[in-house]
């Protein structure tokens, strides 16, 4: 029997600063998110079923979760599923993850790369508003406490009760944490959604010309957390282009409008790594991390869980 790792395992063996650095590995080691396989999705009557399977060098691997949006009002997770990882010469399985819980691993550690490279260098303590208040959320905030200490955080959630434990988390945290309205992005150096909006979530017109914005909640063309106005103005990163003009719909929707063109794209988290683009784009401008989650993202954080399993049964 294959060895099988659960949530509380998942959280114990990597931390999300330790996932950021197996994502930046496997991409200076060569690996191209552009030619990643497509992820396949099936409609079916609890939600959405989707397949995403990767390869790269000495292991392969394939994540199965279910997007289940009447779950939570049934007191179960959202996103399900399971994570098999593979040897890759001989396909031979090696493990199987939680596939909720990598997803609440890799996520965040997508966007805590991103920022080491976009958050200006030498910048103090930025003030931050957080839309969400579910694990991505959770995620997320231990995501940029890794990266740096916000001076304020500001929870805006569609759950007044779940804005608050957040908030309360961050307290305990040590934080200076309150609840907010949408308009207080207007105040903020670094703004994160991570929620399962379908609409934009704030004016983007209030964002400051030096703030970072990072949205992860969506795949589907579209649904958006974030307006046209902002992403016209923004320069905007990627994981892939090829994905981002697939299913990035705070990408597409203002495509169709005719605001911006397929070039708007400033740079990809490769380019950020490797220091091929400047983060900033243009000067005196937003900038805007579009995450939409990638299977090659899933592989190289599982490689790193299992290695991290095997070197903590050896001690």
């Amino acid at each position: 029997m294959i060895p099988q790792w659960g949530p509380e395992e998942t959280a114990r063996l990597l931390s999300p600063a330790a996932a950021a650095d197996a994502l930046a590995a496997a991409l200076r080691a060569g690996l191209d998110p552009e030619a990643c396989p497509q992820r396949t999705s099936l409609p079916v009557p609890g939600g959405e079923l989707l397949m995403m399977p990767a390869a790269d060098g000495a292991y392969a691997g394939v994540k199965i979760a279910g997007v289940a949006h009447g779950n939570p009002g049934r007191g179960l997770p959202r996103i399900t599923g399971t994570y098999l990882l593979l040897d890759g010469p001989t396909l031979r399985p090696l493990a199987l993850f939680d596939g909720a819980a990598l997803t609440a691993l890799r996520t965040p550690a997508v966007s805590a790369l991103a920022l080491r490279h976009l958050l200006p260098a030498g910048a103090g303590a930025p003030r931050l508003v957080l839309f969400g208040s579910g694990p991505q959320a959770y995620g997320h905030l231990d995501a940029v406490l890794a990266v740096r200490e916000p001076a304020e955080l500001v929870v805006v959630g569609r759950s007044a009760r779940g804005a608050g434990q957040l908030a309360a988390h961050a307290r305990a945290l040590g934080l200076r944490a309150r609840t907010g309205v949408p308009g207080d992005v207007a105040g903020a150096d670094l703004v994160l959604c991570c929620t399962t909006a379908r609409e934009p979530l704030f004016d983007g017109r209030l964002v400051a010309p030096g703030a970072t914005v990072v949205a992860v909640g969506s795949h589907e063309p579209g649904a958006r957390e974030t307006d046209s106005a902002l992403v016209r103005r923004s320069a905007v990163y990627v994981e892939s282009r090829a994905a981002a003009l697939r299913e990035a719909g705070d990408l597409l929707v203002p495509e169709e409008e005719g605001l911006i063109g397929p070039g708007h794209i400033a740079g990809t988290l490769a380019d950020l790594v490797a220091g091929r683009r400047p983060a900033g784009g243009r000067s005196g401008c937003p900038q805007l991390f579009k995450s939409v989650g990638m299977a090659w993202e899933d592989l190289a954080v599982a490689v790193a869980l299992f290695q991290a399993a095997g070197a903590h049964s050896e001690t």
